[in-house]
């Protein structure tokens, strides 16, 4: 436990920038308590006025928390939700950034995690990256990835790419630790066509096998392989199955572990999401948010390549 409050101190003062007599809550469940606690001793060893406020487990991404720990998150400095199923997409989170409240969401970490991988990258070299990757697609129009034959294509016109750089040091700013994604919502209704999956599935872990999804007016309308059917339950029959998200990983350090907290990070990768996504410029608000790692896909922005089998290709065009 030392060693884990020593790395959680060293995570939470560089990423979050937590200060004395700063007020931070927790929040956690069951099943994340233990690292919570970690968290919680780092922060106290800050000198910060700590609170940790354990909940029921939520039943899957996306799903808001309890009313008391939402008005928590929103008075605080700073709010680090460390959980099994994702925070990040609720309107809790939402909410306390525009209070000003410093949120960093954890869902799904491991002890592993906090050890090795995405978390030990340097997030100096991530934020450059990844505020490169957020002007990109934020001056973007219209989408085109493909992978392996298949061709998925939507708009992002006047949407606004999402920088997460692993580093919330100002009011209001948050995102994931770790972190290292740009990501944006397309136009609900504008996706059209097919893409493999062959990283991870959110709440499912990686795939033994490639997924094929087929995607038609910006509505999943079929899955095949093996969790096909278990994928299409948790998004559910309603505005679940609405296309939500595009993002681009920027951590080299990230790895593929079937987690997608750090799955979606990844160097060399992409991912979609289904469900909500009325929290970072979409419409979408279904209570539910479920994320689809794609590897080393070759994606255009406006006709122009700036991924090739994963690898960033950053020209005149893309950068100026």
């Amino acid at each position: 436990m030392n060693h884990l409050v020593e790395i959680s101190r060293n995570l939470i003062e560089t990423c979050l920038g937590i200060k004395e007599k700063e007020e931070v809550v927790i929040v956690t469940d069951e099943e994340k308590r233990p690292l919570a606690e970690a968290l919680y001793q780092a922060a106290q060893k800050l000198g910060a006025e700590t609170v940790l406020m354990q909940m029921k487990e939520r039943e899957k991404s996306g799903q808001e928390p309890p009313f008391a720990i939402a008005e928590a998150m929103k008075q605080a400095d700073v709010a680090i939700c460390i959980t099994k199923h994702s925070l990040t997409h609720t309107k809790a989170r939402k909410v306390a950034a525009a209070h000003g409240t410093r949120v960093a969401t954890m869902p799904g970490i491991t002890e592993d995690m906090f050890t090795d991988g995405a978390i030990a990258a340097d997030y100096t070299e991530v934020k450059k990256l990844t505020e490169t990757v957020t002007e990109i697609l934020t001056r973007g129009k219209q989408v085109r990835i493909e992978k392996d034959g298949h061709v998925l294509q939507f708009s992002i016109e006047n949407r606004y790419g999402v920088p997460s750089t692993g580093m919330y040091l100002e009011a209001g700013q948050s995102g994931n630790l770790p972190s290292g994604e740009a990501y944006i919502a397309p136009v609900e209704g504008s996706a059209n066509g097919q893409i493999i999956v062959d990283g991870s599935i959110a709440g499912i872990g990686m795939v033994d096998e490639p997924h094929l999804l087929t995607v038609k007016d910006g509505r999943l309308v079929e899955v095949t392989g093996p969790v096909a059917a278990k994928l299409l339950a948790t998004l559910g029959d309603q505005d679940g199955r609405q296309l939500a998200e595009f993002g681009i990983g920027t951590n080299h350090k990230a790895r593929i572990i079937g987690i997608v907290l750090e799955d979606e990070k990844a160097f060399g990768t992409i991912h979609l999401a289904f469900g909500s996504n009325i929290t970072f410029g979409g419409t979408i608000e279904a209570g539910v948010h479920i994320d689809l790692i794609v590897n080393k896909p070759d994606v255009f922005i406006d006709d122009v390549k700036i991924l090739e089998k994963g690898s960033f290709i950053f020209s005149r065009a893309t950068c100026s």
